[in-house]
């Protein structure tokens, strides 16, 4: 039976979308899904970019608020920044398990464009390893 995951974060613009595309491409026997608190609008290009580096597209998703998805039952309810783990609604309670596993934001990250994009992989590298470790 398949373990549905729901990722969340406050914009779903980078680290949520970046750990659904993994758990997709990666684990068999489970379907990830990511939301925002305060969705952003859009899917970061630099997440987009360093997902597409592991074969995996992101160019197709799009900013989701966790409101779509009230009333459906997860396995797992994933947040990845300290924001959306202390604002996650009452009616996620539901899910078989919570679990906050926090990572950096790439898309504060400054410097030259090099630099920048080195830190959105450092994070995607991060988040395959604790999220997927996580869920094996």
């Amino acid at each position: 039976m398949t373990k549905k995951v729901l990722v969340l974060c406050t914009g779903n613009s980078c680290r949520s979308q970046m750990a659904e595309g993994l758990i997709n491409a990666r684990l068999e026997g489970f379907e990830a899904f990511s939301a925002g608190t305060k969705p952003s609008g859009y899917v970061h290009p630099k997440a987009i970019a360093v997902m597409n580096e592991l074969g995996i597209d992101l160019s197709h998703n799009e900013s989701k608020n966790l409101e779509q998805f009230r009333g459906q039952y997860f396995d797992y309810v994933l947040t990845v920044c300290d924001s959306a783990k202390e604002n996650c609604p009452v009616w996620l309670e539901a899910a078989g398990q919570r679990e906050h596993l926090g990572f950096d934001d790439p898309a504060e990250a400054t410097g030259s464009d090099e630099e920048i994009t080195a830190e959105f992989r450092r994070v995607r590298d991060e988040i395959a390893e604790r999220v997927l470790g996580f869920l094996k």
